[in-house]
């Protein structure tokens, strides 16, 4: 699978501000790795029980993120 890493957010973040902008990057990170998996599948690099468990587990961590900013 396609893994694509840019964890680049411009300025510095304070507190909530952080926390947030963790998210907003999860959140952004999320959508690129499921865009990655959905692309391998279209050009018949894997299956779909494979994609759906990739894609299943960018839910997982995205569901510990958002669990760890509560």
């Amino acid at each position: 699978m396609t893994d694509e890493s840019d964890a680049a957010t411009g300025g510095s973040m304070d507190g909530d501000d952080a926390t947030a902008g963790d998210l907003d990057e999860t959140v952004a990170q999320f959508l690129r790795d499921v865009d990655a998996a959905h692309d391998d599948y279209d050009r018949g690099y894997v299956d779909a029980d494979a994609t759906l468990s990739v894609v299943m587990t960018h839910v997982e961590e995205l569901r510990a993120a958002r669990e760890q900013r509560e």
